[in-house]
């Protein structure tokens, strides 16, 4: 936190002597030298549903052209983050579930039942969630990052922002490219497009992009290498332009993704210092300095991995060692397959121009995985079309007219938005052949660790279960049920390759919209902008499970007589364990149905003031809205404890509320020749906050809110009944408030600079509760009352540095570019727990090369993360490996560099 604090510092203090210079040094400057200034930074958005000047739009707006793009080294939206510093794309156990975040709010975890805080459109096709864009982009125009509430302007409404991606478009002049790229990890891209007329009034284009790499984790165990790169895509464009008045574009694309994805490592205290045992080996207590090692053997359950085989290399290496110990025979392979259609139309009537937008998408995904992420065999996926798949089918209409009224006092936009989405999630999620094992050892490690013998059926030898009789004076360390809890235990141990036999969850979800947005220009340097956008939502889910965990329903039956009895702590472990996340024999067959309707106003109002054409400044309020849904996990049916999921379990269980939000902003914007400054300060109040978060066991949805009575701490213990709050006095659970400033510096042609610095408080409040209903905030999220979101650091700032220089009189130029991420501390994990920790670190892209005449051919070497840092996405509890909870972590990406040639003609 502290280096990063200083970076950012140090970039504001120089972004701050650089606006008060540069007005100075353009006004010197005699007119001839003016034109000098480079003015390719000037971008052309349509964040209004109007063509603008970045510098003239009221809102708070990151655009990124396609030159920095490819300078940077941006194949997907995860490398954003290196130009746009409000933002923060990540992603966790499976591609598909990449999440971004702006301003500190995102969807978070792999649950496809939530739709995204952050839209992703493509050539204004909106795309179901962001993880889907994880995927090659080609040829890029721009693409706008727009910060807070949306919706008035068209498409899919967003509770915390939105990315829009525009793909470069056909022209009508003919021209094509290429490129070759080769790197460490053996890595091959190959890219290249053409363009050009087919008609007087129609131009095509088609662009294809290939790249293969080997993975940066090296499997130890199978011999093989994990998070591989193995995919392409081909996207062919038709432009038809017959006048003036008529342009039609469509678009047709298909990728494809055969890549093994994502494997995990032991955080170690090196790393994250508080990844240590806990005092009362309890998670929730911060650990005392100098304790062991959460995967030292002082950890009761690291001795039970180890006696069952796990690989010791893994518990002792450093978190970025790489090295991977997964279970013999298990694999991470997946395949995504991303294929649609779009089609736009915009026609100009005159005072009146009509836009429409035709998309339809399929998406698909499915992920093997060793899910327990150690040597030992306790949970895991097979590969196949049921391997945690999800798949999408996406039909979607926009239709907006826009035009101006009372002699262009006034610039008004209507529209209408609908979507047809069908959401199949298939999972063959098991225990593993080592589970029976494995889990009776929790058990014995609860009653007595020296007793643990993980070889021994039941994890308890003959000399273990004879001290266990004869304790009490012969009587039994549990009284009469010590002979049932042997039972129980040697019940549990017989539960090995059992779990889910298929899966299947499907929900239809219909969406449209009507809104409009509208600039009254009250004065000519005045503006109030009013927009209004009213959703309705409709939900159909339906279920079917298969499953062949046979003992979990025989364990019930074991143990419910002492559900009622002191022992009934044992007994309902006994029973979790078996049953964990309802695997259970009695929800074989079983279906589910349900619908859930809801509808919302959202909207937005700005006041805008340009004293000087150089300085805009606005002040704004925004309601936005996000879609409650179906959680789409059986884990959330019921209790597995308190009974058959079959009979008690419901629907009611799986749902979570929609989440709204009012946002607050001010921000200005100054523009001189060659340098522009832009800022904002912003607060946004959620309520009924979607969060999901994974306890070690399953995963848990839940709406948080806050609670304006002091509950006494009562959000704060282990609890699940205390905390409740009347309905009367609930408020926003999550604040995301801050400052933002953006520069940028270009003070001859071949020279940009750009800055950005965010400073942002993102945090739940105190009191928490769950629902809006008054209900109490799960204990397992008790850490987090008053504390960060989890992946929102309070500093990050972001800077480029670009030169382009002419060599001489050879027509040849040089290549100079570098960018950097500054970023604070923050916690990984959800539930932000002791140990999670990512401290703040220093990222570094760098591209050097010489060019061509007219850049016909540019030979550029390259290195992203060129200093090698190793970093974080995401810690989260290791499945089912506690007690204490021990944690593990995706990791990003490592060092690579390499060597690009381009041409184009």
């Amino acid at each position: 936190m502290k280096f990063a604090l200083r970076a950012t510092t140090s970039l504001f203090c120089v972004s701050i002597a650089s606006m008060a210079a540069m007005p100075v040094f353009a006004q010197e400057q005699p007119a001839a030298d003016q034109q000098d200034f480079d003015d390719s930074s000037i971008i052309v958005v349509t964040a209004q549903g109007r063509e603008q000047q970045l510098s003239d739009v009221p809102v708070a707006i990151s655009a990124v052209s396609g030159d920095l793009l490819e300078k940077s080294g941006a194949n997907d939206i995860r490398e954003l983050n290196q130009v746009a510093p409000s933002l923060l794309v990540s992603s966790t156990g499976n591609e598909a579930n990449g999440s971004a975040r702006i301003r500190g709010i995102g969807t978070v975890g792999d649950n496809p039942g939530l739709e995204s805080s952050v839209a992703v459109f493509v050539d204004g096709v909106y795309r179901s969630r962001s993880g889907n864009a994880l995927s090659e982009l080609g040829p890029i125009d721009r693409i706008e990052i727009l910060r807070g509430p949306q919706g008035t302007l068209g498409g899919r409404n967003a509770s915390a922002g939105l990315i829009s991606i525009y793909t470069a478009k056909p022209e009508f002049e003919f021209g094509g490219y290429g490129a070759f790229s080769y790197g460490n990890y053996d890595a091959i891209r190959i890219e290249g497009g053409v363009t050009g007329p087919v008609s007087e009034t129609i131009a095509a284009r088609v662009d294809g992009v290939y790249f293969k790499r080997d993975g940066f984790y090296t499997d130890v165990t199978n011999d093989t290498d994990v998070n591989n790169r193995d995919r392409y895509l081909v996207r062919g464009q038709l432009l038809f332009e017959p006048n003036d008045a008529l342009d039609a574009r469509l678009t047709v694309d298909y990728s494809n993704k055969n890549e093994a994805c994502c494997a995990a490592v032991f955080v170690q205290p090196g790393f994250a210092p508080l990844a240590r045992v806990s005092p009362g080996l309890d998670p929730f207590a911060m650990p005392l300095p100098g304790s062991p090692a959460l995967t030292s053997t002082q950890n009761p359950i690291i001795p039970i991995l180890l006696a069952l085989g796990q690989n010791p290399n893994a518990l002792s290496q450093e978190t970025f060692n790489y090295n991977i110990y997964p279970t013999a025979g298990r694999s991470y392979e997946g395949e995504t397959e991303d294929y649609g259609a779009a089609f736009e139309v915009n026609y100009d009537f005159g005072n009146v121009s009509l836009t429409s937008i035709t998309g339809y998408r399929e998406y698909s995904n499915n992920q093997a995985s060793d899910t327990d992420y150690t040597t030992v065999d306790i949970l895991y996926r097979a590969p196949g079309e049921d391997a945690g798949s999800r798949a999408f089918e996406t039909f979607t209409q926009e239709l907006r007219l826009k035009g101006t009224a009372f002699n262009d006092r006034l610039d008004w936009l209507i529209g209408g938005f609908f979507a047809n989405e069908d959401l199949t999630v298939r999972d063959n999620l098991r225990f593993g052949t080592q589970y029976g094992a494995f889990a009776p050892c929790r058990i014995v490690n609860a009653v007595n660790p020296a007793l643990a013998s993980p070889l021994s059926t039941g994890c308890l030898s003959a000399g273990g279960r004879a001290i266990l009789q004869a304790a009490n004076g012969g009587a039994g360390a549990f009284g009469a049920a010590t002979p049932l809890i042997f039972a129980g235990l040697d019940t549990l141990a017989q539960v090995n390759d059992l779990g889910g036999t298929g899966d299947i969850y499907e929900q239809n979800s219909k969406n449209f919209a009507f809104f409009t947005h509208n600039i009254f220009h009250v004065t000519d340097t005045i503006d109030l902008t009013l927009g209004l956008r009213y959703t309705n939502e409709t939900k159909d889910f339906d279920a079917e499970f298969g499953n062949d965990n046979v003992f979990c329903p025989q364990q019930r039956a074991l143990m419910s007589g002492l559900l009622g009895t002191p022992l009934a702590g044992l007994a309902g472990g006994l029973i979790a364990l078996s049953c964990q996340g309802n695997s259970t024999s009695e929800i074989d067959g079983l279906t589910l149905s349900d619908s859930r309707k809801e509808d919302a106003f959202s909207g937005t109002a700005v006041l805008s003031w340009q004293p000087t054409p150089d300085l805009l400044l606005y002040g704004s309020y925004s309601r936005g809205y996000k879609a409650g849904g179906f959680n789409l996990d059986r884990s959330a049916l019921s209790n597995p404890v308190a009974g058959n999921p079959a009979l008690i379990g419901t629907t009611a269980n799986l749902q979570f509320d929609q989440e709204e939000v009012d946002a607050f902003e001010i921000g200005a914007k100054f523009t001189a020749p060659g340098f522009s400054l832009s800022g904002a300060i912003y607060r946004q109040e959620f309520s009924n906050f979607q969060l999901n978060t994974f306890n070690g066991s399953v995963f848990l949805v839940q709406n948080v809110n806050a609670c304006g009575t002091d509950l006494s701490g009562a959000d704060r213990d282990a609890s699940p009944v205390t905390g409740a709050c009347s309905p009367d006095d609930v408020q926003p659970g999550v604040v995301a408030q801050g400052v933002e400033l953006e520069a940028s510096l270009s003070p001859v042609r071949d020279l940009t600079m750009t800055m950005g610095i965010t400073y942002t408080d993102t945090s739940y409040e105190d009191n928490l509760i769950g629902r809006d209903t008054g209900s109490p905030l799960d204990p397992a999220l008790r850490l987090l009352p008053g504390d960060n979101l989890s992946n929102a650091p309070e500093w990050v700032g972001t800077t480029s540095f670009s030169y382009t220089p002419e060599l001489g009189n050879s027509g040849l130029s040089g290549l100079f570019f570098v960018n950097a991420r500054m970023t604070g501390d923050y916690n990984t994990g959800s539930d932000l727990l002791f140990g999670k920790e990512q401290d703040g670190f220093f990222l570094v892209n760098a591209r050097v090369g010489i060019r061509g005449p007219d850049e016909a051919w540019s030979i550029e070497g390259w290195a992203q993360n060129l200093f090698d840092k190793g970093y974080t996405q995401v810690a989260f509890n290791t499945p089912f490996v506690a007690s204490q909870q021990t944690y593990s972590a995706f990791l990003a990406e490592p060092r690579t560099y390499g060597v690009t040639v381009r041409g184009k003609f």
